[in-house]
Parts: C-alpha cells; sequence; structure tokens
C-alpha cells in the first residue's frame, strides 16, 4: 500500500507567514521600476490543529536561495478555505481570475480545486497522495496537464503495522481511523494488498471511518467498545482537526498510535514513520522555480522522498506504561526524550 498515510501538514504557519509577511508584497513589487514580478497563489483548505514554521519557512527559504525575493520579483495570493472544503472551488476560481504564473497547492482536495478550475495555470502540489489514482496526474515520471511537484510515497501500509507490531510484539489487533472520502486513499488494490501485510504479522484490522468532525466522538466510541491494542491514524481532514482529542483518548486507554509524521508525535503521538517533510517542501519550491522559467508541468516528473524518519516519543510510551524494544529504539533518527 503506497501511504495510505500522508499527513495533514500544517498549514496554519504556512498561510500565517505568506498572509504577514508577503501578502504586503503586491505594493513594494509594484514599486519596482524593472523587471518582472511573478505571482505565486497559494491555495489551502487550512484545517490543521496546530501551528509551527516547518511548511513555510523553508519553503521562503528555499526560494530565496534561487533568487525568488519577495517584494521584489515575486508576490504571493494566498486563498484559504477555514478549514471548509466545499469553498475550494471558488477559491480557486479567484486565483485563475487573478492570472497567477503558478498554484501551489497542499494535499489532494485543493490540488483537485485547483485542476478543476484551471487547465492552463500551471499547479505545484506539495504532498500529494496516490496521485494517479485520485487522477491528479497520468503517471509519476509524465505527469502530463498542468499539474507536477512532490508526492508522498513510496511508503507500504505494512510498514505501519510491522512498526507497531515491533513496539507491541504481543499485539494482535490495530484499529485504522481514515477518510475515505479523501481522493485517492479508498483504491481497492491498495486496501487488498494492506489485508495481505496484516494477515504476515498475525494482524486483524479494523477500518474505521472518519468523513466529518462529528463522526470522531462515534470512532472512539466503537474503539472503546471493540479494545484493539493499537491505533493507525491517518490525519487528514477532521482526524487531522482531532488529533488532540484521539491522542487525549489514545493515553486514557493506553492504546499506542501510530501517524505518518513528526510532527503528530509532538503533538502527542507515540510513532511516526515518514518523509522528510523539509526536504520536500524545498523540493517543492525547486519546481515553482523552474516553471516560472519557463517548465512546462507536464514534463516535470513527480518527486518522491528518499529519504524517511522513525521518530519515538519515549514520554508517551511512558504514560502508556509501554517499553520500547531496544532495537527498535536503536534504529530510530529521533527519540523524544
Amino acid at each position: 500500500m503506497d501511504t495510505l498515510c500522508s499527513p495533514e501538514i500544517p498549514r496554519r504557519a504556512f498561510m500565517a507567514v505568506i498572509a504577514g509577511g508577503l501578502l504586503a508584497a503586491p505594493l513594494a513589487a509594484e514599486a519596482q521600476p524593472v523587471g518582472k514580478v511573478s505571482r505565486v497563489g497559494v491555495l489551502s483548505v487550512e484545517a490543521a490543529p496546530f501551528a509551527e514554521a516547518g511548511v513555510a519557512a523553508p519553503f521562503l527559504a528555499a526560494l530565496r536561495d534561487l533568487g525568488w525575493i519577495a517584494s521584489q520579483n515575486i508576490v504571493f495570493e494566498a486563498r484559504y478555505a477555514a478549514g471548509q472544503p466545499d469553498r475550494l472551488p471558488a477559491l480557486a476560481a479567484d486565483l485563475v481570475r487573478l492570472k497567477v504564473d503558478v498554484i501551489v497547492t497542499f494535499l489532494n482536495q485543493e490540488t483537485l480545486a485547483a485542476k478543476r478550475a484551471t487547465a492552463s495555470i500551471p499547479i505545484v502540489m506539495f504532498l500529494g497522495i496516490y496521485p494517479v489514482q485520485a487522477g491528479l496526474v497520468d503517471s509519476l515520471a509524465r505527469p502530463g496537464g498542468n499539474v507536477t511537484g512532490t508526492s508522498v510515497g513510496p511508503v507500504t501500509g505494512g510498514k505501519y503495522l510491522e512498526l507497531l507490531k515491533e513496539a507491541v510484539p504481543k499485539l494482535t489487533r490495530v484499529a485504522i481511523l481514515w477518510d475515505p472520502t479523501f481522493p485517492g486513499f479508498a483504491d481497492t488494490a491498495t486496501q487488498a494488498e494492506l489485508g495481505v501485510e496484516a494477515r504476515k504479522l498475525g494482524l486483524t484490522l479494523a477500518s474505521i471511518e472518519v468523513q466529518r468532525p462529528d463522526d470522531i466522538e462515534r470512532a472512539l466510541a466503537r474503539i472503546a467498545k471493540e479494545r484493539p491494542g493499537a491505533l493507525w491514524v491517518l490525519p487528514i481532514g477532521p482526524l487531522a482537526a482531532g488529533t488532540r482529542k484521539i491522542f487525549d483518548f489514545a493515553a486514557q486507554h493506553r492504546l499506542p498510535t501510530i501517524v505518518p509524521t513528526r510532527y503528530f508525535v509532538e503533538a502527542g503521538g507515540l510513532m511516526s514513520y515518514g518523509y522528510d517533510r523539509e526536504h520536500l517542501v524545498k523540493r517543492a519550491a525547486s519546481y515553482v522555480d523552474r516553471i516560472l522559467k519557463g517548465a512546462k508541468p507536464a514534463d516535470l516528473p513527480i518527486e518522491q522522498p528518499t529519504k524517511f524518519e522513525l521518530v519515538i516519543n519515549l514520554r508517551t510510551a511512558k504514560a502508556l506504561g509501554l517499553t520500547i524494544p531496544p532495537a527498535l529504539l536503536q534504529r530510530a533518527d529521533q527519540v523524544i526524550e
């Protein structure tokens, strides 16, 4: 399974940096007497509950290293949906009316909205999830159309189950919290592959769907009743907004959790395994650079991460009364103590 997982990256900070520091740029840019000022649209559903600068700062720094200086030769038009995905089509249409040179999106929802709004303006996605299955691109090597950027794969879903089993050797049942409406997740082949991987590890899976915020309470009630041994949380949409509630529940019921990115481990999860976010963000900036210099998105292959990080939160493990095997700790890229 190619990463049923990906991360709801903390976009609030990105939007705050854009809004606070760069939306004032158009006035300054207009004062530049020489040279073209490129306009970059930023489209986000803005649903992440935690704020930190792990996305905006490296993105803007990478653009600066490539010669793009805010208020001199680049300005940003940021549009966010305040956690309401149904607003994305209108916001994407607004960016199209502004005739921005490129649109930057985060996850599939924004990318699909932008793609439906324009077939000509290039779109750079930060973290495509199943971009082929979701209908965003024709293939990873030859995207076709106007969408390119970075994807969170390849990570097999079995890897997350394997890590949970290693952390909790007696584990027999895992509940997966996920949103089946998120474009690309509900692929039959990947679901079947995950089932095969679970059986190899002697695990049974409980698939618990969360499509709306009020589904979270029902999901937690089901978990409390069925009593799985661990949770695999795919923090997209309402699950991203509800991670604090989920982690509090997991602590109360002594349930180990695994998530796709370090950010959610720092927020209370037990373990994460996933891409190097800062590297992918910098790579996304390179796509913006190449497109602004004339490259066609159809000719730029989708880039996948080559480095993955295992992060373990020992504070969470202690609160759960769980002893992490030394061999697993030794393989961790970071241990939070």
